[in-house]
């Protein structure tokens, strides 16, 4: 069944996720009620955006889970992800962008099934200090949210692998990697044999968090593929931000982020962004939940602007003279404001169209075929 979705940029659509049961202990199921306290709503409103809160889903807490020590919690991180799912649904049919507050890094597989009931595939834009590759053999730790990326492309607890019908949830090539510098002994063997996109700290410090960003935004196939851009705190030197659950010093601070989040939040093709593992007990003075809402209020109010601009006035055509071959037509342009998002199978198969679509006006109309 195609479904025809128009894409509004002004919309963005809240959903709140609170669940720690992927996590090492309780704290991030928390996190949505202090981000929407520290003002997130009322800063995109003031950007130009309408904002539609979905709520949030039941709270899925951590609980301890000696049973299953190499896979915590699995069966509530499955309940967490459905319950995403089906807000996710009708949040991506509406035609906002999505703005999930996470709970912790385990939930991505239901923004996933979300997004991919209306579009065939999709990529993801994984911001973060951990690689996230580890399975119930390998995990030192056996939290879920060590192995969401690995669940993501096919590989890990049987549950979660299998939770969508598409299989795999997120095709290798389309996710990249960006910001790591933590890997256990097993994720680095992985990440030697894989067509994943890995963007590691020190490189991206070399070669500049912008360009890095752009690069990998393209590497994932997104003028082609709609993507999710994944978010965890902690990618976030520690001295910058202390409100996560492993703080620890490291390669990337706020600024840095900052230019980054700047390049892939204005990628006409994001569907989604999930924000994750803000611990509020760790921030009592509200301090990092306010930088939050500005990091992405700054990247989000840029977004609306670029999507919004009125397009540039095109140059008097030279009269052709006699005899003269017509120059080719050029490319057709995406009404208002997007690419001309087709039935993802139509746009792979002509690729050179869908790059060249313009970015100008309000939305666009996105025809996107359900996978159910």
């Amino acid at each position: 069944m195609a479904v025809k979705i128009h894409r509004d940029p002004k919309k963005v659509a809240l959903i709140g996720v609170p669940s720690s049961a992927g996590s090492h202990g309780p704290g991030t199921e928390r996190a949505p009620a202090a981000l929407r306290a520290a003002g997130l709503a009322a800063r995109l409103e003031a950007a130009g955006y309408e904002v539609i809160d979905h709520g949030d889903t039941p709270t899925f807490p951590y609980q301890p889970d000696e049973e299953h020590p190499r896979a915590r919690n699995t069966a509530a991180v499955v309940e967490a992800m459905s319950a995403l799912r089906l807000k996710a649904e009708v949040a991506v049919k509406s035609g906002a962008l999505l703005l999930i507050l996470g709970g912790d890094c385990a939930i991505t597989p239901g923004t996933v099934a979300g997004v991919r009931r209306y579009y065939r595939e999709v990529g993801v834009f994984w911001m973060d200090r951990d690689a996230d590759l580890n399975t119930p053999t390998t995990t030192p730790s056996g939290c879920v949210h060590g192995m969401t990326v690995a669940h993501l492309i096919g590989r890990g607890a049987a549950e979660i692998v299998r939770f969508s019908a598409d299989m795999p949830m997120v095709r290798e090539p389309n996710l990249a990697l960006y910001g790591i510098e933590r890997l256990d002994p097993p994720e680095e063997q992985v990440l030697l044999s894989t067509p994943l996109r890995a963007y590691y700290a020190a490189d991206i410090l070399r070669r500049g968090p912008a360009a890095t960003a752009r690069e990998a935004v393209e590497r994932i196939h997104s003028q082609q593929t709609p993507f999710i851009l994944h978010y965890d705190v902690d990618v976030i030197s520690s001295p910058d931000f202390t409100a996560c659950g492993f703080p620890a010093e490291g390669s990337l601070d706020a600024s840095h982020i900052r230019e980054a989040l700047a390049e892939v939040v204005a990628a006409p093709q994001l569907l989604a962004i999930e924000l994750c593992e803000y611990f509020p007990e760790l921030d009592a003075s509200g301090a990092a939940a306010r930088f939050l809402v500005d990091l992405f209020a700054e990247a989000l109010a840029a977004r609306l602007r670029t999507l919004t601009a009125p397009p540039v006035p095109k140059e008097p055509e030279a009269e052709a003279k006699p005899g003269a071959e017509a120059a080719p037509a050029a490319p057709a342009q995406a009404s208002e404001g997007f690419p001309a998002a087709e039935e993802p199978a139509a746009a792979a198969a002509q690729p050179e169209s869908a790059a060249a679509a313009a970015v100008s006006g309000s939305g666009s109309d996105a025809t996107a075929t359900s996978s159910e």
